[in-house]
């Protein structure tokens, strides 16, 4: 009985086992399997090495010249404000580099900064570090085409007669003649009462007319004097402005403070936000009797261009030095934007007495007493 028991077992064992075809079949797919994912490895490995070859010939032809034998000259508008992401898509979308993700990576990895808003003329034969290099120096504030006139915000009168010579066949000593002409003055004050009543009473301007060339763009033909051109610029000050007269005098402020401060606030902050904040600052100074302390007010004062204003540079003798002298000044440093406009007719609600700003990143930071402010100027500020 035991043995027919066993016997019983070791059958039914056996008949467990499978079966030699399904273990050669199962075989077969793992050898099969094997293969694909072989396969999928040296496909993937493949690409790889073409994705690096294509990406390292892709970035080193970036890096030259987008068409070194090419002689055109393209001219590239670089706005205020503008970050170093922004200008290499600017350059790529005018074509005049190739990659604008290789061109942000190779300025972060060389540490290029300082860059300046204007107008460029660039070409496509120029390698990267001589565009930089332009970047650094500085643009136009005015571009021309032959038939327009750009006016940048933030310039100045005497940059745009500069600018004016560059472009067309009218000397900047001739512009600045005109600007100047006591009885083409008196004729645009007729013209434009609301306007330029304050500017013409005002004591101590070097340009009467400073603050009050719109930035904007301007048609121009040859048979069109300088009187016509600096007249279009007033003229579009006088439109822009219209939106404003009635909250100005509702604030117990004159067009000319207005534009005053417009023209500090253009070239202190870069968004609206922050010259609304500015805006408050020199508000709450105005009305503590502090001076306004602006840099901008001694590089008017110097007449000159600095990346750095020195304790030397804070003792100039002029009217528009604002950190010797409180109060406004005797004018707009600039002409300013209708965003710088509006900030100052609609300031920030602060306590703000102090702000500076890192040139490095472009950021505005606000204290309220100066020891605070020390503070912030030792940690972004002080190397």
């Amino acid at each position: 009985m035991k043995k027919d028991t066993h016997k019983q077992a070791m059958k039914e064992k056996e008949n467990k086992k499978e079966p030699y075809s399904k273990v050669a079949e199962r075989q077969q797919e793992k050898k099969m399997v094997n293969k694909i994912v072989l396969s999928i490895i040296t496909i993937l490995f493949l690409l790889l090495v073409v994705l690096g070859v294509v990406g390292y010939h892709y970035v080193t032809t970036s890096l030259e010249p987008l068409n070194a034998s090419s002689k055109e000259e393209i001219q590239v508008e670089i706005p205020s404000g503008a970050s170093s992401a922004d200008i290499s898509r600017i350059l790529e979308k005018d074509k005049v580099i190739k990659s604008a993700s290789v061109f942000s990576f190779y300025i972060k990895l060389n540490n290029e900064t300082d860059f300046q808003a204007g107008y460029y003329l660039f070409s496509p034969s120029m390698t990267l570090d001589e565009i930089i290099h332009s970047l650094q120096e500085g643009g136009s504030p005015v571009a021309f085409d032959g038939t327009k006139i750009l006016v940048q915000e933030g310039v100045t009168v005497e940059q745009i007669a500069d600018s004016i010579e560059k472009s067309t066949d009218f000397t900047a000593a001739e512009f600045l003649k005109v600007v100047q002409d006591p009885k083409f003055l008196a004729d645009l004050q007729t013209k434009y009462p609301e306007l330029l009543s304050n500017a013409m009473d005002a004591k101590d301007t070097r340009y009467v007319l400073e603050g009050y060339l719109f930035p904007a763009t301007y048609d121009f033909t040859e048979e069109m004097s300088l009187k016509e051109v600096v007249e279009n610029m007033v003229k579009k000050t006088d439109e822009v402005m219209q939106e404003y007269y009635t909250a100005i005098q509702e604030k117990h402020l004159t067009v000319h403070e207005v534009m005053t401060l417009a023209s500090l606030i253009e070239r202190e902050g870069n968004t609206y936000e922050d010259r609304t904040k500015i805006a408050s600052v020199f508000f709450n100074r105005l009305e503590a009797e502090m001076p306004l302390q602006s840099d901008i007010s001694v590089l008017y004062a110097l007449n000159k261009h600095k990346e750095v204003v020195t304790y030397k540079d804070l003792e100039v003798d002029s009217p528009y030095n604002l950190y010797k002298n409180t109060g406004y000044g005797p004018g707009p440093f600039d002409s300013p934007s209708q965003d710088s406009i509006k900030a100052v007719l609609n300031p920030a609600e602060t306590n703000y007495l102090y702000f500076l700003a890192d040139t490095k990143t472009g950021k505005v930071y606000f204290s309220r007493t100066y020891t605070e402010h020390q503070e912030l100027i030792d940690e972004y500020i002080t190397e």
